[in-house]
């Protein structure tokens, strides 16, 4: 299912990062460098977060960065996936809202767009998926998730 969403090469490994705003941006990199999106985008979620608080938090140590479907800088549906090795913090007051997963979506198909958040909703539903993405450390380490939770 992962690498069904997920292409092999939209896969990043960090450290950490002093704030936020920098993890998004490292996130959205390697749709960045397909041209899948534009800066414009990454200025969007940045400035939505800003806005409206973490909502981009869909599970403890899990992101979802996005904006709006078919928003100005998107030019195909695609996810990215970003794991760093410490937490990213969105509110010192609220640890709940850490993350070190990030997936980053892209959307102008919003049937694929939809399939993809699914998917990407039932994996991450199975107990000690999480946590086994937590630990990976390259993508042969999601490859062994991917097939340890896939149907």
């Amino acid at each position: 299912m992962l690498k069904d969403i997920v292409d092999s090469k939209h896969y990043i490994f960090c450290e950490g990062f002093s704030d936020w705003t920098e993890a998004i941006k490292a996130a959205a990199a390697p749709l960045l460098a397909e041209g899948i999106i534009e800066n414009t985008y990454v200025d969007a979620i940045i400035e939505n977060v800003k806005e409206y608080g973490p909502y981009i938090i869909i599970a403890p140590e899990v992101a979802m960065p996005h904006s709006t479907l078919g928003g100005s800088g998107v030019h195909d549906t695609c996810i990215s996936f970003m794991k760093t090795e410490k937490p990213v913090v969105f509110d010192p007051n609220d640890p709940t809202k850490n993350a070190r997963l990030f997936f980053t979506l892209a959307a102008t198909d919003n049937e694929k767009h939809l399939s993809n958040m699914v998917a990407l909703a039932e994996f991450l539903l199975k107990e000690g998926a999480i946590e086994d993405l937590l630990k990976a450390k390259n993508a042969d380490d999601l490859m062994k998730a991917h097939c340890k939770y896939s149907e």
